[in-house]
Formats: C-alpha cells, sequence, structure tokens
C-alpha cells in the first residue's frame, strides 16, 4: 500500500512539474505581438476556449430563439438574400479565391473584436500594468501548477532563495526562526515582549509582489526620534500588527494579504526561543546574537524552553510539501534553530519526497571557523539524530581572488567540498555555479541560478523514482 501510495504521489508531482514547465511554441514567438496574444488565449492551460465556444453557442442559441419567436419570416428573407449574394460572388469570383477571402475576413472581424475587448477589459482591470491580461492570467497558472516547496532557514540568505523560487512557482511555504535577540528584533522582543518579526519581515519582502518597494520600506531604518532610532519600519509594521492581532502567526497572515505575497511565511513556533550554546572551551553561551561573538567552537545547541512546539501550520506545509529545501544561512542561528523544533525535523524525516540542503558558500567567523561541508552536515546530523536531507548543493567555482582576500581579513574562508566525507555521509552532491559578486565583492548565491538548479534537481529525483517504482 505505501508503495502505490508512493507511486501516486509521483505521479502527480511530475505531472504537476511538467505542466509548470508549459512555455509558448516557439512559432508563436515568431508572430506579431497583437495575433501571438490572440494564439495565445487559445493555448492549453488557460481555460479559455471552452467559454469561448460556449459563448459562441449561446449566440447561436439567440439568433435561433429570434427566428423561432418572429415565426422565421424574415430570417426567411435574409437566407434568400444571403444565398443571392454568394451565388453573385460565386459567378464573379472563381471559390477557390472568394471563400478564403471570406473566411480571413471573418477571422479578421472576429480577432478585431476579441482584442479590443480583452484590451477595454485590461485597461479597465489592470490600468497600470504594462502586462497583458492574457499574459497574467498564463503566468499565475503556470505559477500555480509548481510545485509544492517549503523553505526552511532565516536570515537574508531564505530571503534572496525566495525571490528566485517565486518567479517559478507560487506554491512557496518558508518556515522562519524566531530565535533572534539582536538589532532592532531583539530590542522590540525585551521592551514589547513580541516574537522577532526580523527575519519574517525579510521573507515577507522577498515575497511581495511589488518587492523592491515593500523591501526598501520594510528595512527602511529610522534616523531619529525617541524610542525610534535604529528600528526598521517592518519590524514596527509586523509588532503593531501582532499587538492588534493577538500573535505573530495572524500578523504575518494579515501581511501576507496586504502585501499580496506569492506563497506564505510561518514561524517555526510561537514559543519564545532562546538559543543557547556550549563551547569546546566548556563556556555556555546564551543568546542568538552573542553565540558568533563569543569565537570559539561550538559542541553543543540547544534551546529554552526545550522542545518548543511548532506552529502547526508549518507541520501541515512539511507534509503537503513535494519539495524541502533546508538553508542557505547560518548554520547555528538560521538554520539549527528550526530544527531545535522536534515536530519539525521529525516531520521532515517522515516525508518520502526530494530534500535538499543548500551549503553556504563562505564561513561565518565565530560560528563555522574552518567548517567543510561535510562539517556543516555532521553538525545537523548530530543535532537531529539522524539524516535529514537527501543531498546538498555545493557552489562549484570559488570566488575571485579580490573577494577572497577581503573575507580572509575578516576570518572567512570558502566551505571546502570534502567529496569521500560528505559521500560517506550517504548524500548526493549537486554541484552547480549559483554564486555572484556584487560591486562590493560581497558573495551571496544568485536567486534565479539556485532556483532553476533546484527545480532541475527536484525534477531529475522525480523521474528518479518514478522509474524505480
Amino acid at each position: 500500500m505505501t508503495t502505490h501510495r508512493s507511486l501516486r504521489q509521483a505521479v502527480r508531482s511530475a505531472r504537476r512539474f511538467r505542466s509548470r514547465q508549459a512555455v509558448s511554441p516557439h512559432w508563436m514567438m515568431m508572430l506579431p505581438s497583437g495575433v501571438g496574444k490572440w494564439f495565445k488565449w487559445m493555448t492549453p492551460g488557460l481555460s479559455m476556449k471552452r467559454w469561448m465556444l460556449i459563448s459562441a453557442g449561446g449566440v447561436l442559441m439567440i439568433s435561433l430563439g429570434f427566428a423561432i419567436w418572429v415565426k422565421l419570416t424574415p430570417i426567411f428573407y435574409l437566407t434568400q438574400m444571403s444565398s443571392d449574394v454568394i451565388e453573385f460572388v460565386a459567378r464573379t469570383v472563381p471559390n477557390y479565391i472568394s471563400g478564403p477571402i471570406v473566411i480571413l475576413t471573418g477571422m479578421g472581424l472576429v480577432w478585431w473584436g476579441q482584442t479590443r475587448t480583452f484590451n477595454s477589459i485590461t485597461e479597465v482591470l489592470l490600468p497600470d500594468q504594462d502586462q497583458g491580461l492574457v499574459d497574467m492570467i498564463w503566468d499565475h497558472r503556470r505559477l500555480n501548477r509548481g510545485p509544492r516547496i517549503v523553505v526552511i532557514g532565516g536570515g537574508t540568505g531564505l530571503s534572496t532563495m525566495l525571490r528566485g523560487l517565486k518567479t517559478l512557482t507560487t506554491n512557496l511555504v518558508a518556515i522562519v526562526t524566531v530565535a533572534d535577540d539582536g538589532g532592532s528584533s531583539g530590542r522590540l522582543r525585551r521592551e514589547i515582549g513580541v516574537l522577532p518579526p526580523g527575519d519574517i519581515r525579510n521573507c515577507l519582502a522577498a515575497l511581495a509582489d511589488e518587492e523592491k518597494l515593500i523591501t526598501e520600506l520594510f528595512q527602511y531604518r529610522f534616523q531619529a526620534g525617541d524610542g525610534l532610532v535604529g528600528h526598521s519600519f517592518g519590524n514596527l509594521f509586523l509588532t503593531a500588527l501582532s499587538e492588534v492581532s493577538g500573535d505573530l502567526e495572524r500578523a504575518v497572515e494579515a501581511s501576507s494579504k496586504v502585501l499580496a505575497i506569492k506563497g506564505e511565511v510561518f514561524p517555526a513556533t510561537l514559543s519564545d526561543v532562546r538559543l543557547w550554546a556550549e563551547m569546546e572551551d566548556g563556556r555556555r553561551i546564551e543568546g542568538e546574537s552573542q553565540i558568533p561573538q563569543a569565537k570559539g567552537k561550538i559542541v553543543k545547541m540547544g534551546c529554552t524552553p526545550e522542545n518548543p512546539p511548532a506552529l502547526p501550520k508549518a507541520i501541515q506545509a512539511i507534509r503537503d510539501a513535494d519539495f524541502i529545501i533546508i538553508g542557505p544561512g547560518s548554520l547555528y542561528t538560521s538554520i539549527v534553530p528550526n530544527l531545535l523544533v522536534p515536530e519539525i525535523r521529525e516531520a521532515i524525516a517522515a516525508t518520502r519526497v526530494p530534500c535538499v540542503y543548500v551549503s553556504n558558500v563562505m564561513t561565518q567567523p565565530g560560528e563555522t571557523d574552518g567548517y567543510s561541508v561535510a562539517d556543516h552536515i555532521e553538525a545537523i546530523d548530530e543535532i537531529c539524530g539522524f539524516p535529514l536531507f537527501d543531498a546538498v548543493l555545493v557552489q562549484r567555482r570559488p570566488p575571485s581572488a579580490s573577494s577572497l582576500e577581503n573575507y580572509l581579513k575578516e576570518g572567512s574562508e570558502p566551505v571546502l567540498l570534502d567529496t569521500d566525507r560528505v559521500t560517506a555521509l550517504g548524500r548526493r552532491i549537486i554541484r552547480a555555479d549559483v554564486m555572484e559578486e556584487d560591486s562590493e565583492g560581497l558573495v551571496r548565491h544568485n536567486p534565479d541560478r539556485l532556483a532553476k538548479v533546484l527545480l532541475r534537481w527536484y525534477a531529475a529525483m522525480r523521474t528518479e523514482q518514478k522509474s524505480a517504482h
């Protein structure tokens, strides 16, 4: 029974992925824009042709109803006149010329009328959109058919990846850590008692429809004002919503609707979680922001309260997922806090869907000094008590020499791939160029390249699972 259920799930996921991959045929791309858009209305997947045919059938029935109502008398004369006209044209112009001309004229009138109709609708409903109505419907259906992806992590790495994934599917769920106790989030946590909203704020901005504007707004930090200096607008916005709605979960849900985000964002837990770490020299460091400052090797991680309960919606999202992605992000302060929630790590382990860990490109001073890819994997396995993912995605090429020099000054270096150890840990290795460097030499994952590599690997795994069964 389990095998049959897994097979059905794999087939459904493969079909969803193939349908997501649908694009406009090449011949359609070569047509003039107006003609191409008309043909796009006829393409499979938009659910438009059936309604157009039903509308045409309705017009014919209305005509038939009028004919019956007036006892066919006007219809007879109209039919007779049409017959005389057709006969005259047929005698004057050969049928192999007149027929196609009439057909093309009729098609032109239909195209003209339908184009003007849809343009009028677009001008009323979408006055400020450069994208046509058909393109918006096309994109909406394509994204809605994408695989259900759950991404787990925190920090800037998670929001960066979401920017790429939202262009491939809207069936996205981000499960985000709430262990932050530094900066604006930490101040709000201490002064007001709310859960830290910082990482959730970044994810909401990344998934928002107007991403650039929302990101600038949410990241804006007040430079003046008693009690406001240093706070970001997004943190204050979520804090106010938490107070009004009752908790962070409802605040995030309300924000998602206001911002029209493509996907969902859930906190890993609603408990007031505080991290602690035991160092190799015996010190116990408490507080997420204090752990990297301790400058030592972490040998054990935990949180207070121990075993916090997970948000039920987050667990359900993991159970319903087609694909699970862990990372990228700070190992001990962004990834691990989510996995310290027992229900989350157990739900991931119980799934039979592809699961991948996205490795960081560079080590983080005070947190993963000298760590290789295998060290990251072993740290996660030790905290969970069992292997959690199938594969690890690793950057293929190292950063430029100038970037490496800048990072070395800060005590950071590339996360080296130790292939033999990773293979011995039972993980597949995905090597790809998913990194980019900005003008200041900072190394980041490229959202679009990262998302496309992950989706290609997911499709390959689904095909492999289907063949195995």
